[in-house]
Formats: C-alpha cells, sequence, structure tokens
C-alpha cells in the first residue's frame, strides 16, 4: 500500500469522524466543547476556588433581592447544584442579554440563568456533565412549587398577636418604649416612629419570625444581624435587637444624606430598610429619568411599585433589578400612618431596666450626625 493512499485513508477517516461528532445534538444545557484546551477553566477549577458564578437578567423567576437574600426559581436551583459541587453560589446581575453571553463566552461567569434553559461556557465540559447528572426533570417544577409555598405567606409572621397601643390613657405605646427612647437618637429618628416601625415588622413579638428568616422584634435578616455584629443568641433579645436595628437605621440615614429635608429622607430609609437601598436608588434614577424630583418621597414611591414591571427594572439606569415594590411602598405608608397616632404620647417614663447592655458602635457617628434631625 503506498505511502500516498495511506495519506488520504487516515485524513478521509479524520474528516468523518468529525463531521459525525459535529452532528450530535447539544445537552441542554448549552453546546459543550469536547476538546477541553489546556488553558479552560473548568469544573475542578471551580470547586478548587469555591465559587460557582452565575450571570442572569434579574426577574421574578431567576433572580431578585429581598432584605438582602437571593429569590427566584432559578437562582434557588443554581444554588443547590452549586452545593452539589461543594461550591458557594454567586450572582451577578446584567443589564441585557448582550452582557449576560459576553459573561458567558469571556469566561467571566461559569453559566447564565435564564427561562426556561441554562447555558454553560462552552469550554467547560466537565462542568456540563456534572450538571446533566445532577439535573431531574421535575427539578424546576419541584422548585417552583416549593417557591410559591415559600411566598405564599409573605405577609404573614408567625408573632402573637399584640394591640398597636398598650394604653392611650397612660401614654404607653409599648412594653418596649424605654428601648425605642434610649436608642432613638443612634437611628436619627423619633422614638415613636421606631414604635411604629416595630409593630409593622413584629406587632411587638420579640420571638417573629417571618418567612424570609428575618427575626426579633425589628426583624433583622441574618446577613444584616453578622453584618452588624449581633450575634444569632442574642437576636431575639429585645435590648440587642433593637440597639441593632438603631446602628442599621444610623447607617441609612448616612446612605441617604443627599436627601436634606428630614421627613422625606425618613421615607427614604424606611423603604431601604424593607426592599434594600440599592432598590430605592434604582426608583430614584427612574424617578429622575422621567421628570421627577429624586428627593421627594411622593415621586419616587411611585418608580418603588413600578420596579415590579419589566419595562423598569429592565430600564438601563436600573442597576439591583426587580422588587416587589407593593411590599416596600405599602411598608412606608403604613409606618408614616401610624407614626402620625403616636405622635400624640408625649414621653413617658421607660418601661424597661435602664441598665445599659449596648456598647454603641463608634464607626457611627450618629448623635454627632443626626441629633439635630431627631424629630420631636
Amino acid at each position: 500500500m503506498s505511502r500516498t493512499f495511506l495519506i488520504i485513508l487516515v485524513s478521509t477517516i479524520l474528516f468523518l469522524s468529525c463531521k459525525e461528532e459535529s452532528h450530535k445534538p447539544s445537552v441542554m444545557f448549552g453546546q459543550a466543547d469536547t476538546q477541553k484546551e489546556a488553558t479552560a477553566y473548568d469544573l475542578e477549577d471551580i470547586q478548587a476556588s469555591g465559587e460557582l458564578i452565575a450571570a442572569t437578567l434579574s426577574s421574578p423567576e431567576t433572580y431578585y433581592e429581598y432584605r438582602g437574600e437571593g429569590f427566584g426559581v432559578e437562582y434557588e436551583m443554581a444554588k443547590s447544584f452549586a452545593s452539589h459541587i461543594g461550591t458557594r453560589l454567586r450572582v451577578e446581575v446584567v443589564q441585557d442579554s448582550a452582557e449576560l453571553m459576553h459573561k458567558l463566552t469571556s469566561g467571566e461567569a461559569d453559566l447564565v440563568l435564564t427561562v426556561p434553559k441554562w447555558q454553560i461556557r462552552p469550554s467547560s465540559p466537565q462542568l456540563t456533565s456534572a450538571l446533566s447528572a445532577w439535573w431531574q426533570d421535575d427539578l424546576r417544577e419541584r422548585t417552583q412549587l416549593a417557591e410559591q409555598q415559600r411566598l405564599a405567606p409573605r405577609n404573614r409572621i408567625r408573632r402573637l398577636s399584640r394591640p398597636p397601643m398598650l394604653s392611650r390613657e397612660k401614654g404607653i405605646i409599648c412594653s418596649y418604649d424605654g428601648l425605642f427612647q434610649r436608642y432613638a437618637s443612634v437611628a436619627g429618628m423619633d422614638w415613636r416612629l421606631m414604635a411604629a416601625q416595630c409593630y409593622q415588622e413584629s406587632a411587638f413579638d420579640p420571638k417573629a419570625v417571618s418567612w424570609a428568616g428575618a427575626q426579633g422584634l425589628m426583624q433583622i435578616m441574618p446577613g444584616t444581624a453578622a453584618h452588624l455584629g449581633l450575634a444569632a443568641s442574642a437576636v431575639y433579645e429585645p435590648a440587642q435587637n433593637i440597639a441593632a436595628a438603631a446602628r442599621y437605621l444610623a447607617e441609612l440615614q448616612v446612605t441617604f444624606s443627599d436627601i436634606h429635608e428630614r421627613t422625606e429622607r425618613l421615607c427614604f430609609v424606611l423603604a431601604a430598610y424593607n426592599g434594600g437601598a440599592s432598590h430605592v436608588r434604582d426608583a430614584m434614577a427612574l424617578a429622575q429619568q422621567y421628570g421627577g424630583n429624586p428627593h421627594r418621597w411622593n415621586d419616587v414611591d411611585k418608580y418603588i411599585l413600578l420596579l415590579s414591571q419589566p419595562r423598569y427594572y429592565r430600564d438601563p439606569v436600573v442597576r439591583a433589578g426587580y422588587l416587589r415594590g407593593s411590599e416596600t411602598s405599602d411598608y412606608v405608608r403604613q409606618i408614616m400612618a401610624r407614626w402620625s397616632q403616636y405622635r400624640g404620647v408625649a414621653h413617658p417614663a421607660p418601661l424597661v431596666p435602664q441598665k445599659e447592655n449596648y456598647k454603641r458602635n463608634t464607626r457611627i457617628r450618629s448623635r454627632e450626625e443626626f441629633l439635630n434631625d431627631s424629630i420631636p
């Protein structure tokens, strides 16, 4: 057999083999490259780093944040897969589909979360195989059902039923009036406003737990508690819970210090406590874009509500994406209305021991910065 014939035969076999491979159907999670490059970043590298990076467009189905916690069906599935391969999940929200695909093709993200299927970086066949092996046909349906059950009681918390005011005749709002009076200057607000917020959060139940995992009188999320230095063992202790909430409110006062009118700023602070400061900033950007006053709550509240609609949460000026805005809007409205009712209460003798068990965080210059902002 001549050398020329052998060369032609081998070339033909290689050509037919490549042609057959190119006609194989892609996996449901995106086409994987069957020849891993030496520099490709794949499953073993992801596991070594301890982090799976997912890029996504914000939406109710994919990913959104509530009080600093992630939600969404696609997100929940991705978090479960990340746990399966022994990593944590990091989500990066992008503005449009072009940026989404750029994240994937450039290697800045390991996968993208879209409905109804995910896509994996082409040079990560190990990751593709792991996801294919882990996936179950009814996974999305089961996750959707679990998410619906989780969100169903979103307007209810496990708490005792208490009246919004203990004794108007005696000028007593609740058993924790003394604590609100003690920490009001730290928060930079009237103590009765803190009381009104507390009733909205927990109805004055120190053991309250929300559907999202918020805890205690001021319904502090675990991540926020860690940030504020509130130990998990102390989250249900009234003084420490209220003190931590006051520190957080002081931080939000600083965040929105560009809003100089005091009552206006309080609305923004309350909205950020409930929905997140980044979402409030998004609504402010939308208000300005559409000719409103970004420092006036009535103008911004309109866009807080509209952040639940794709036209607005996908606007280029919006960074944090989707928000269940009706809840945040209603939160502010109800607290401000209750505060108006409470303002008839003077300054009664505290109902709690005055032993100081809270060491102020010196990083927050709340008294110096906000003493003049406290509304009598």
